[in-house]
């Protein structure tokens, strides 16, 4: 069926001379039903589109939101920050030093939506995929050197790359030595005992090894000479 009745608009048969329903000639008749469907597939399209765009301005607000509530950092809490990025980037953290370096938008207190949520003991926050990273006072305060800013860092590039707490923390406590981030030299650091407690709350697994120092499956046993 795809000759439309000039009339009374019936789509008819190809071969039909004579609209079924009202007997009008369809020799004339050019319209057919592929012809109807194009302006409805047009207008979907369009709509389509139009949804999309709509998408894209929704999430582009959102986005500028978080941005333009939040202060950003003051000139020399960003030396800090470059003196933290460089240690990972010397340590072999090129991945993470990348991240941090080329995609993070950082600043100095929390967004509207960050404000909604409370937070404990936290030294940084990063709204993950707008990759907006919120330093804490905390995160410039309480640090011993580069080297602890530089670890809070890692756990963030993380979140930047989508990983959860688990995973974060798990990857932060398990490459502390390759950062320079040890016991032997910060076990007195408020960041240290507190990153290794909530380390603890967040990977139960790797504090369950009786033998080992505070339960730690990561330390290693210190081998006793004979007698």
């Amino acid at each position: 069926m795809n000759k439309k009745c000039p009339k009374c608009r019936l789509a008819n048969f190809p071969d039909g001379e004579s609209c079924a329903r009202c007997g009008a000639s369809l020799t004339c008749a050019g319209t057919t039903v592929a012809d109807i469907a194009k302006p409805v597939r047009s207008r979907i399209s369009r709509r389509v589109v139009i949804c999309f765009c709509v998408c894209i301005a929704v999430i582009l607000g959102f986005y500028l939101s978080l941005l333009a509530s939040a202060r950003s950092l003051s000139y020399d809490q960003r030396i800090e920050v470059n003196e933290a990025i460089a240690v990972l980037r010397n340590k072999g953290f090129d991945e993470e030093a990348t991240l941090l370096d080329n995609f993070a938008f950082f600043k100095a207190e929390d967004n509207w939506l960050n404000a909604s949520v409370a937070k404990e003991d936290a030294y940084a926050a990063t709204n993950f995929p707008f990759e907006i990273v919120t330093l804490y006072s905390d995160f410039f305060t309480y640090p011993t050197d580069a080297t602890e800013r530089a670890a809070i860092l890692l756990h963030e590039s993380k979140h930047m790359a989508g990983a959860d707490e688990h995973d974060a923390y798990e990857f932060v406590w398990k490459h502390r030595k390759q950062l320079g981030w040890t016991k032997e030299k910060y076990a007195d650091s408020p960041v240290w005992r507190n990153i290794r407690r909530q380390t603890a709350e967040n990977v139960p697994a790797l504090f369950n090894c009786d033998q080992k120092d505070l339960g730690d499956c990561t330390e290693i046993t210190p081998i006793k000479s004979p007698g």
